[in-house]
């Protein structure tokens, strides 16, 4: 989930930390400089003008090394705009929602923009069967807590992307546990 959780003996809010992580801004940055350079070294060698004032291209022949970069710029500024977009609409942040006073459980998530952009999940509290902790590790990690609600299946509530770390999402599943007054199952 997030470093954010806000609780209180009747409600419990945990904020999930969607796109808008470090590491998204950091690779955005990278691929948006990388690919300006790329695509200016191509038109460089295109229009024989110098572009960049760092090197000078100018001396490149434009088919096929020109060619090539102007194509690795024009992909990557493809690619750092599909990030930055992502970034900016903060997809898969939102909030868990836990209310005692009202009985229910609200999951929210932002997704793409479209028809579907806003996730919204609601429960009765009384639906809800169990909190189940998934620890997988390997190659490939996965660490993560889900909310067993009848008639639904699972329903996950960690963020995707990095693990989180295995004393935090124990901790994390036995507060969520305890507030519901469920079992918790996987540990």
């Amino acid at each position: 989930m997030s470093a954010q959780t806000a609780t209180n003996k009747k409600l419990l809010r945990q904020e999930i930390t969607g796109s808008r992580r470090f590491s998204n801004y950091f690779w955005a940055t990278v691929i948006s400089m990388g690919a300006t350079g790329f695509l200016l070294a191509g038109l460089s060698s295109y229009f024989q003008v110098n572009l960049l004032p760092f090197a000078d291209p100018t001396e490149l022949i434009f088919v096929p090394q020109g060619l090539v970069m102007g194509l690795y710029g024009t992909a990557g500024i493809l690619l750092a705009t599909y990030l930055w977009l992502v970034i900016l609409w903060d997809v898969g942040g939102g909030f868990n929602e836990f209310n005692r006073e009202t009985g229910t459980v609200k999951i929210f998530r932002w997704g793409f923009p479209g028809k579907d952009r806003r996730v919204d999940l609601n429960y009765k509290q009384q639906d809800v069967q169990a909190v189940r902790v998934e620890i997988k590790e390997g190659l490939n990690p996965k660490r993560a807590i889900y909310l067993r609600i009848k008639g639904k299946g699972e329903i996950p509530l960690t963020r995707v992307g990095q693990p989180v770390a295995l004393a935090q999402l124990e901790t994390q599943g036995a507060e969520l546990a305890r507030f519901l007054e469920v079992p918790l199952e996987g540990l």
